[in-house]
């Protein structure tokens, strides 16, 4: 596929996040989706693997953290896509807000995303997720 298309995947993923469309969002992987997301003690580390670990994924997501996502750059190599961007969002178990910039890495073969790899402010996050001292982070 061109460059031009798989950002377009890239941004058709991002809308159905926002829209909290999974089944969009699902179409629009590989059944073999490998999603990581590095660091540990965090309950959204590790690498998720298709649709299933998917599906884990955003339900842990929806029961730890509120979190609104802005992807505000898309470059493109090949069949590559790194999505530049900025989160706020709220820790549900704490109640702490935290803002986020982050960095996703993208592959898209055949018009689906095949990996991600996420990178985000691991500090700011760990922060809002600590009990104990209040306010935001």
């Amino acid at each position: 596929m061109s460059i031009e298309k798989n950002i377009q995947t890239v941004k058709d993923f991002f809308a159905a996040i926002g829209r909290g469309d999974r089944d969009g969002l699902l179409a629009l992987v590989a059944e073999d989706i490998e999603w990581t997301i590095p660091g540990k003690d965090w309950p959204l580390a590790g690498t998720h693997r298709g649709h299933e670990g998917l599906k884990d994924l955003l339900e842990t997501a929806s029961k730890s953290i509120e979190t609104s996502t802005e992807p505000r750059e898309f470059v493109a190599q090949g069949d590559r896509v790194l999505v530049l961007g900025f989160a706020r969002g709220r820790i549900k178990a704490t109640n702490k807000t935290f803002e986020d910039d982050w960095i996703f890495a993208i592959t898209v073969r055949d018009g689906r995303l095949t990996n991600i790899r996420e990178y985000v402010d691991t500090q700011a996050l760990a922060r809002a997720a600590q009990m104990g001292a209040a306010g935001p982070a």
